[in-house]
């Protein structure tokens, strides 16, 4: 019903005004995902997602993925968690410029592989656990992570072109999967409602806090007489 072929030309068309149906129920999702501080895990490794999902992702403190898709990202997270350890290890020996000992050629396989590591890990190094769901740019070119993401129960949030199926996929956005134009206007919209979300959480945080702090008894210190 999103999609519709053009009868006399050979291509497809989506109709906008049932997308931005589907739009809304997906970050009404978003919303009460963000509302129960839930992680979402963007991804977005094409060329022209790449740098709006990290930069969004970052904003939020959200986890990202946009170098490659691991296989094993989510079903085997275990063994990634090992990785991103070695990962924050290297990082506090490079820092330190702790060397001693290394030849050049083992300091270079160092660095070779520190980069690697960063390339692939840097997005989901603070994530602890698994998502409470995954935010896709193009489920066609993230077919793996939507698959583990589907075997784990992990809710998929992901944008379906004209070329994808939206198969594996609980909350559709129906729309271009190419243009940057386009890819903003996803990735910002569901950034903002999760900004919005988690600025009325950190304002409730800080009201219980003063709570907690005026309730407290107060120590008097006396002067001895």
């Amino acid at each position: 019903y999103v999609f519709g072929k053009h009868p006399e030309l050979d291509l497809h068309i989506i109709d906008l005004d049932k997308t931005l149906i589907c739009f809304d129920q997906a970050l009404q999702f978003v919303r009460k995902t963000a509302q129960s501080r839930g992680n979402i895990l963007f991804v977005g490794t094409k060329r022209n997602a790449q740098e709006l999902v990290k930069a969004y992702a970052t904003h939020l403190d959200m986890p990202y993925v946009t170098s490659r898709w691991l296989g094993g990202m989510l079903t085997n997270f275990k063994t990634i968690k090992k990785s991103v350890d070695v990962l924050k290890s290297m990082e506090e020996q490079h820092q330190a410029q702790n060397f001693t000992g290394y030849t050049k050629k083992e300091r270079l396989t160092f660095e070779r592989r520190l980069t690697k590591l960063r390339s692939n890990l840097s997005g989901i190094k603070y994530m602890r656990a698994l998502p409470d769901a995954i935010f896709v740019v193009d489920v066609k070119h993230e077919a793996i992570a939507i698959n583990e993401a589907n075997k784990l129960g992990i809710p998929v949030i992901g944008v379906v072109d004209t070329n994808s199926s939206p198969e594996g996929v609980q909350y559709v956005i129906p729309g271009n999967d190419d243009a940057v134009s386009a890819i903003h206007y996803y990735v910002k919209n569901v950034a903002t409602i999760i900004k919005i979300e988690q600025d009325k959480l950190k304002a409730v945080d800080a009201k219980e806090k003063a709570a907690k702090e005026a309730a407290a008894p107060k120590i008097v210190k006396v002067k001895a007489g």
